[in-house]
């Protein structure tokens, strides 16, 4: 009799992952809401519901995750940063996430 594999779990730590790592860097990062409106600033603090986005020259935010559409570093292009649009980790490059 085979078993069942146990499903998968609910949440990974990834999302966690990646928020620390881009606070602990103070990476500016570039926030793209639902309505295509573009945030740029830091993550500074986030938690199961929400990111703190801290801004230099315009007020700080507290953004809702259900209004992002997606972040990525400010550095990188939205499409991949170039190249054949593959994204690979090891090399540096960090994924969009989406939350």
């Amino acid at each position: 009799m085979q078993r069942k594999k146990p499903a998968p779990p609910e949440q990974t730590s990834a999302e966690n992952f990646y928020y620390l790592k881009q606070m602990q860097a103070r990476t500016p990062m570039v926030v793209v809401l639902n309505g295509d409106e573009v945030i740029h600033g830091v993550i500074e603090w986030y938690d199961k519901n929400c990111i703190k986005v801290h801004r230099a020259n315009e007020p700080n935010l507290l953004i809702m995750k259900s209004a992002i559409r997606y972040i990525y570093k400010e550095n990188e292009n939205k499409h991949g940063g170039g190249g054949d649009g593959n994204r690979h980790p090891d090399n540096g490059q960090d994924e969009f996430i989406q939350p």
